[in-house]
C-alpha cells in the first residue's frame, strides 16, 4: 500500500541482478564516449544495457554526453 515500506537486506535484494536496457538518442560524438564500452553507431537510436546498481551513473554520462533517454525497460531473466 501506500505510504508502507519494505527494509531489505540489499546483498539478498533482488534488484541486485536485474539488468535494464535504455533507448538513447542524440549522442555526440566526443573524446569522453570513445572511453565507453560500447560503440556509437551513426543510427539515431542505440541501446544500453545497465545494471540497476549503475542505473543513475549511466543516466548522469548520457545526459553529459548530449544524449537523452526515450525509454527504459527492464530485460527479463531467462528461465
Amino acid at each position: 500500500m501506500l505510504g508502507e515500506s519494505l527494509i531489505v537486506d540489499s546483498s539478498n535484494s533482488p534488484s541486485e541482478s536485474r539488468t535494464f536496457v535504455y533507448e538513447v538518442t542524440g549522442l555526440w560524438h566526443k573524446e569522453e564516449n570513445t572511453k565507453n564500452s560500447y560503440p556509437l553507431p551513426k543510427s539515431s537510436s542505440i541501446f544500453i544495457q545497465v545494471p540497476y546498481s549503475q542505473m543513475n551513473e549511466e543516466m548522469q554520462r548520457i545526459t553529459r554526453m548530449g544524449g537523452k533517454i526515450v525509454s527504459i525497460r527492464p530485460v527479463m531473466p531467462t528461465t
